[in-house]
């Protein structure tokens, strides 16, 4: 299983804020890349680039994985160490316009993932699932919700941790090697801006609105 690295310091939060640093840990997520290759990928300064993976480095998010010779020098290709999670202390310290400015990143980096996606078929698996539910909820209602996606999404890392260790174990063996899937999994809660009249007690909650891809009929 990819390692999770959990940040517990506001100081570390507050420097992962830099949108250059949230696009190299996003081009390393999924594999290995120089800083030539990412400054060129997000179109960045290549010295630029290379001040903030230093950084990322001393931050412990990211590491060195291998060099190769090319043109002359040496190249030098660096992994993500695991996913980073942001303890709820630290993220309470956190002046609000860091976190606007995180936020702002996370939902540029998610809509061209999913306009990628759409693009080039990754939404065309049967079961591929789009969904956007509107509901009416209290305070205690919104906290509940929230605590169910959290253990959801713990199920899901459990879910891939077992994933790679039969992709892990069919390679040692000498198996053929099952089909490897990156997915992108995007979960959010959030409070919608309000529209039309005030809800009161009298009023029924519009319906959800859900899309999902229908089933091939057998």
């Amino acid at each position: 299983m990819k390692q999770i690295t959990e940040i517990d310091d506001a100081r570390l939060v507050k420097g992962l804020a830099h949108p250059i640093r949230i696009h190299i840990l996003r081009v390393l997520q999924n594999r290995l890349a120089s800083p030539s290759e990412i400054a060129e990928e997000i179109g960045a300064p290549l010295g630029n680039v290379s001040y903030h993976v230093r950084f990322l480095v001393r931050m412990g998010l990211i590491e060195l994985a291998t060099t190769k010779p090319r043109r002359g020098a040496v190249e030098h290709y660096y992994r993500a160490v695991g996913r980073v999670l942001v303890s709820e202390q630290a993220w309470a310290q956190v002046p609000q316009i860091v976190k606007n400015t995180l936020l702002g990143s996370s939902l540029e980096q998610i809509a061209r993932a999913i306009s990628d996606a759409a693009a080039s078929g990754g939404f065309d698996r049967d079961d591929a699932l789009v969904s956007r539910q509107s509901v009416r909820l209290d305070a205690r209602g919104f906290s509940e919700v929230a605590a169910e996606l959290a253990r959801f999404l713990d199920r899901c890392s459990a879910i891939e941790s077992d994933s790679i260790e039969r992709l892990a174990s069919a390679d040692g063996a000498g198996r053929r090697r099952p089909i490897e899937i990156t997915a992108d999994l995007v979960t959010m809660l959030f409070e919608s801006p309000e529209s039309g009249p005030t809800a009161s007690a009298d009023n029924h909650p519009a319906p959800a609105a859900r899309s999902r891809r229908p089933r091939a009929r057998k």
